[in-house]
């Protein structure tokens, strides 16, 4: 990923998917698009929608190459509960 100002730094954090904890580095996923999504907070009135619309359009997005990575500030705990109670944020089938 190349930005304005040069590559994106190879960061690596814990991520949920498919409900399980998995450590992602951005560097794994060099020569593809990403789109990072960010949002305030697990549990808030603000996202479910947003979160839940770029769910149901994730396989359209894997299938142009795309990988989606959602941001907040909760831990990776709390994002797995919250991942649950939406029913489940998914990888592409």
């Amino acid at each position: 990923m190349v930005g304005q100002n040069g590559p994106a730094p190879d960061v690596a954090l814990d991520a949920v998917v498919d409900g399980q904890v998995r450590r992602v580095r951005l560097g794994d996923l060099r020569g593809r698009w990403v789109v990072l999504f960010f949002y305030p907070a697990d549990f808030t009135f603000v996202c479910p929608t947003e979160i839940r619309g770029l769910q149901a359009r994730r396989a359209e997005f894997a299938e142009r190459g795309a990988e989606l990575l959602a941001v907040s500030v909760n831990d990776v705990e709390s994002h797995r509960a919250w991942a649950a109670e939406l029913g489940g944020v998914r990888s592409p089938s």
